[in-house]
């Protein structure tokens, strides 16, 4: 092995040392200081150490390994010396304290990277708070411009229970703000609704800026808007004024003089297999629609595909469509959506009308909720229900009974006279009216 002139161990890092001292027989090298392991390796080489360094550093080591013993024979304490294990020490906590400062120096690059996942150029912060695709090249000022802007405008509430609130009413823009099926229900919001609140930009595979929260609805805090009493606690009267349809149609004639129905009635359209029950449906609702002061809409559940279709060609969009094929359970959702837009309706004092084809998919309890909502509140608005089933549920005000074999035969009005009634005619068309139906029912059971 050639020999090593200081100054070249002196630049040799601690590991070659260590190779070194081994091969050249040096004893507890590796608890030797870097100066002191050098003096050793020298030494050993025949250099321009001193010949006695290596039995002194033995002589010390001996002493180091020795004094634990006597200090516990002695009942005292080891103290902990330079030498030996002490400068092994040494060098692990110097270690472990440049060790300490790498992994401080490194934490804001963690940082950096956990934030934004590519170290410095990880500006963009986490994931909430990535620039939407809509935002991206607007100015920061700009941005917070967008979060504190106040918009107002027209609600629509859209058949899944959602919404927009139009800024050009009544036509549809790419400025119109989203507003969230929460927010329509916590703020019992309808279609027609005035309302303003803050607005934020659209994030990530978003196309409109959403509604933060409703301030005002029709000039009125939305606290004291929304406040009062639940619809179902509302006092419920007897339906006292007449619907007039005042329509040329034989069978909305027919049901409008023979089995009135006025603001509020639970009105059920009864009948078997092909008795006609959608098609009476829908000739009311042409009626319906053309009513002055009447919100009118439709919800269809559980009916056959094609009848869907001839709902979409009439003038009544629908609310919510589903065929049969549907569970009981989304038929009832849909229902309930519909009947909750109503009760809203008349709870702001308006008249609402909700045609309903057909109860019959529905859980039982779901639809007498849905025909129990139907109610002519005192001093307030009204929500009437029509619906169509295949028997009476109980607790409807006005039953529409049709005849199938009428039906098939082609005889419109296919109404079963005897079988269909109003509760309380008189209050919807007097006295003398009530009088006319029963002598018309007299006549028919003939």
């Amino acid at each position: 092995m050639p020999v090593l002139e200081r100054p070249a161990l002196a630049d040799s890092p601690l590991a070659d040392l260590h190779a070194i001292a081994s091969e050249l027989g040096i004893d507890g090298f590796r608890r030797l200081r870097k100066d002191d392991l050098i003096d050793a390796i020298v030494t050993r080489q025949g250099g321009d150490g001193d010949s006695s360094t290596v039995e002194e550093l033995r002589a010390a080591e001996e002493t180091s390994a020795a004094a634990p013993e006597r200090d516990a024979e002695a009942g005292e304490r080891p103290k902990r010396r330079r030498g030996g294990r002490g400068r092994s020490r040494d060098r692990d906590e110097r270690r472990e304290e440049r060790d300490e400062d790498d992994a401080v120096a490194a934490k804001p690059q963690a940082k950096d990277e956990a934030r934004g996942g590519r170290g410095e150029r990880g500006e963009r912060g986490d994931r909430g708070e990535r620039p939407d695709r809509a935002d991206r090249g607007k100015p920061k000022g700009e941005l917070a411009n967008d979060e504190d802007r106040v918009a107002s405008g027209v609600v629509e509430v859209l058949g899944n229970g959602s919404g927009f609130v139009r800024v050009s009413p009544p036509d549809a823009s790419d400025e119109d703000i989203y507003v969230s099926a929460a927010q329509v229900r916590r703020c019992e919001l309808v279609t027609g609704d005035r309302v303003s609140g803050p607005v934020r930009p659209p994030r990530r595979s978003e196309r409109y800026p959403s509604l933060v929260r409703v301030d005002t609805i029709n000039g009125t805090a939305a606290e004291e808007a929304s406040d009062g009493v639940r619809f179902d606690e509302l006092t419920a009267s007897w339906p006292d004024e007449r619907i007039a349809l005042g329509a040329e149609d034989p069978t909305a004639k027919a049901i409008e003089w023979l089995t009135p129905f006025g603001k509020g009635s639970r009105v059920v359209i009864a009948g078997g297999p092909r008795a006609g029950k959608t098609e009476a449906l829908r000739r009311l609702a042409a009626v319906l629609v053309e009513v002055d002061g009447l919100d009118v809409s439709l919800v269809l559940a559980g009916v056959r595909p094609e009848e869907i279709g001839d709902w979409s060609d009439g003038t009544l969009p629908t609310t919510g469509a589903l065929s049969f094929a549907a569970s009981a359970d989304a038929q009832s959702q849909a229902v309930e959506r519909a009947v909750d837009n109503g009760k809203r309706i008349a709870a702001r004092g308006g008249d609402a009308v909700v045609l309903i084809d057909t109860l019959d998919g529905l859980h039982l309890a779901a639809a007498r909720r849905a025909l129990a909502a139907a109610r002519n509140v005192s001093d307030g608005g009204s929500l009437t229900i029509i619906a169509t089933a295949a028997a009476p549920l109980g607790g409807e005000t006005t039953l529409v009974a049709l005849d199938a074999e009428l039906a098939s035969a082609r005889r419109f009005p296919a109404l079963d006279l005897l079988a269909s009634g109003t509760l309380r005619p008189e209050l919807l068309v007097g006295e003398a009216g009530a009088d006319a139906i029963a002598t018309a029912r007299i006549e028919a059971s003939a």
